[in-house]
């Protein structure tokens, strides 16, 4: 294979933008192509009413060494922060409990923040992308997506989930006595799954509750997600006891959560003479699909491709 050659990254979450600098210290050019309008796929935070919400992943953790050393350089540049070890557990019948857990990372600038660091310069082009680019190929997105334009091995399917940022009156909210305080699963609801305090990962303590739906809940509306809102409002204010929020946004995330994993943490294959390879979250022998699990796959992927390429 020839080492000069560049690589074409489709995808600019977590997983591609790991590969890509991976790939870029090494030396070798890199292409990085995303049908968003910005790189951080799942890892979405944009600015809504004047601030940035994470309104897909929630939070990470910190179990693999090499992404440990990341999150240090995250931390120390202020980017990241330790957020809480202890989440609430919320259930449908009234159940009330907190949950001790490993330590939960947050960002004061969006989770979005942290994919941007990673690519530091590399330029991330906004395009659709229908058929498999020319030359070495990184595919780093979801099975279903990526389908479109390759045969993917064993493939994963995914569950949906509709996200429903809720702001409430600064001047009557109030879930400081419920147990969860930053965040709570919800167990046997059918409509909501996690709730989290955006103003306590945030820092900025803003009354803003980011919900998710269950999985079943948003398949129903993901043509109409908007239509999901009303739901959200009754679950919420029902299992919380707050008041109705004062203003709402609901974000659909067709492909949320991969319901099973890949044996390998990415694959690398030989197709007409060129490398195509598969990365993302949903590559993650160990344990569930998770932030760092993506850096993991990605990082991975590239040693396979330079491996290759010597």
């Amino acid at each position: 294979m020839s080492t000069d050659q560049s690589v074409t990254i489709v995808g600019a979450g977590m997983a591609g933008a790991a590969c890509a600098a991976a790939l870029t210290d090494a030396g070798v050019a890199v292409r990085v192509l995303d049908r968003g309008r910005a790189p951080g796929g799942r890892m979405a935070s944009p600015e809504l009413r004047g601030r940035r919400v994470d309104v897909g992943a929630g939070y990470f953790t910190v179990r693999d060494e090499g992404f440990d050393a990341v999150v240090q350089r995250w931390q120390a540049a202020g980017l990241a922060r330790e957020w809480t070890d202890t989440f609430g557990v919320l259930g449908a019948d009234g159940e009330r409990r907190t949950s001790t857990g490993p330590m939960r990372w947050a960002t004061p600038g969006g989770l979005r923040s942290l994919v941007r660091e990673v690519l530091g310069d590399i330029d991330v082009t906004t395009v659709d992308v229908d058929d498999l680019p020319d030359g070495d190929v990184v595919i780093a997105m979801p099975d279903p997506q990526a389908a479109r334009v390759i045969s993917v091995p064993d493939p994963v399917d995914y569950e949906p989930v509709i996200a429903v940022v809720c702001e409430f009156d600064a001047q009557t909210a109030s879930w400081a006595d419920l147990p969860f305080v930053d965040a709570a699963f919800v167990n046997d609801h059918p409509d909501i799954s996690f709730v989290a305090d955006d103003g306590a990962r945030r820092g900025d303590h803003a009354p803003v509750l980011v919900v998710h739906t269950t999985g079943d809940r948003a398949a129903r509306h993901l043509d109409d997600p908007d239509s999901v809102v009303p739901l959200v409002v009754e679950a919420v204010t029902g299992v919380l006891g707050v008041d109705a929020p004062v203003w709402t946004h609901a974000h659909r995330w067709t492909f949320a959560k991969p319901s099973g994993q890949h044996d390998e943490s990415s694959r690398l294959a030989t197709v007409d003479g060129r490398l195509v390879g598969f990365a993302g979250d949903q590559w993650c022998p160990q344990g569930s699909p998770r932030v760092e699990s993506a850096w993991r796959s990605g990082t991975d992927l590239a040693a396979a491709i330079l491996a290759a390429r010597s």
